[in-house]
């Protein structure tokens, strides 16, 4: 069977959903779909940040759906995914790439022994029961498509590894001490379990369902933070958010046909130490 290579990375006449599509990756990740010729549904709470990431993109305004949606609410999504059905008639390629901020950043990077059951349950109720709500409607999307597609799950180097506390010693984030909290590992690695678990699920269906688990990509840290992580990583920096997106569109294509149930490690080989 002959196969086109160079067509392997063409997402021209497919639409992709995206969720955090405000945040840091998030807007490179929307970049990156709608320069291989995708058309975008860009999810996300903030729709300020939805307009901005809009108006530097007025080339793509024909392909290009923004939505304000909160993840933890199902009939939000759902109404999101009609909206998306109904303007592109129907959904190829789903980002979960959502995750939680900190709201209170004293809560959100306290010790383990004083963290609060509150605290966690705010943060998985975004970073892991939101990946539940949105596959769950997406999902039944596709299926009712009859033409399978995409997954990509953003999880993290911290949902398949432990941290290494050294690096966190005086290290700054917009000016707050930081660690890495507990219960964003625990719900990093709560998303590589539902991946895997939908990869075997939907898999006659021609779903393919995977995950991308990026290394530290600098949003604020300071220089602490970011010499001692470096110093960590066999390539020895952080990394660009573009090198991130590559891995993305590699799943996200049909250039990984044959992948699912796999966790993309981009992280500079810091897991290979």
């Amino acid at each position: 069977m002959s196969f086109d290579y160079s067509s392997a990375f063409d997402l021209t006449g497919r639409t992709a959903v995206i969720t955090g599509a405000a945040g840091i990756l998030g807007q490179t990740f929307t970049k990156a779909l709608l320069a291989h010729g995708a058309s975008v549904v860009a999810v996300d709470r903030d729709f300020a940040g939805l307009e901005a990431l809009a108006a530097s993109l007025p080339e793509a305004a024909d392909r290009l759906m923004l939505s304000a949606c909160d993840v933890t609410d199902g009939s939000q999504v759902c109404a999101m995914v009609d909206r998306t059905v109904a303007r592109f008639e129907g959904i190829d390629i789903l980002l979960n790439n959502h995750a939680t901020p900190p709201d209170d950043p004293a809560e959100f990077f306290a010790p383990f022994e004083d963290y609060s059951l509150e605290e966690w349950r705010r943060v998985m109720s975004v970073n892991l029961d939101g990946m539940f709500i949105v596959a769950q409607a997406v999902g039944r999307q596709m299926v009712a498509q009859a033409r399978g597609g995409s997954m990509v799950f953003t999880t993290s180097i911290y949902g398949m590894m432990a941290s290494d506390s050294r690096i966190y010693e005086g290290s700054e984030y917009r000016g707050y001490a930081i660690n890495n909290p507990p219960v964003y590992s625990a719900s990093k690695a709560g998303v590589v379990g539902l991946m895997r678990w939908l990869s075997t699920y939907w898999a006659e269906k021609g779903i393919r369902v995977n995950a991308v688990a990026p290394g530290g990509v600098f949003s604020g840290e300071n220089d602490v933070f970011q010499k001692r992580y470096s110093a960590r990583v066999p390539l020895g920096r952080m990394a660009h958010e573009h090198e991130i997106a590559g891995g993305m569109l590699y799943l996200a294509s049909d250039a990984s046909s044959y992948v699912t149930g796999q966790v993309l490690m981009i992280d500079g080989g810091l897991s290979a130490w």
